[in-house]
This record gives C-alpha cells, structure tokens and sequence, in this order.
C-alpha cells in the first residue's frame, strides 16, 4: 500500500487528535474514492456528451444567473 501525506490546518488536527477513535487514514481514503468516483462518472457523461464548450458555458452562464436570482429573492 502507498502512503500519501496532506497538509491541513493546525486547528483541524487538534480537533482530529480531540477525536482519536476515529482512523482518519480510512476517512481520507473513502473521500478519495468517492472524488474520484465522481470525476469518472463526470468524464464518462462529458465522453457522450455533443456539446461544445461554448454550448457548455452559455449553459452554465443561465445556470448561475438562475441560481442567483433564486438566492436574492430569498
């Protein structure tokens, strides 16, 4: 097995040591696996996908403004 080192906040790891039950190398690992499940499956639609990249940025582009006039009319 490979080891791999992150860098984190000194705050976080003293909440992490406050919580030494918990095996934070196996919390780290099913978050890598679950990223990565996404990208893959985000990669395997883009694969299929007929739009352009300008289609795509139009598309985000009424996607936020949707999205922001939603949020002020809260």
């Amino acid at each position: 097995m490979s080891t791999v080192s992150v860098s984190i906040p000194d705050n976080l790891k003293h909440k992490m040591t406050e919580l030494d039950d918990i095996n934070w190398s196996a919390v780290a690992r099913k978050a890598f696996e679950h990223k990565i499940g996404q990208v893959e499956f985000l990669k395997k639609i883009a694969r299929k996908s007929k739009l352009t990249e300008k289609d795509a940025i139009e598309l985000s582009n009424k996607l936020n403004q949707a999205a922001s006039k939603k949020f002020l009319s809260m």
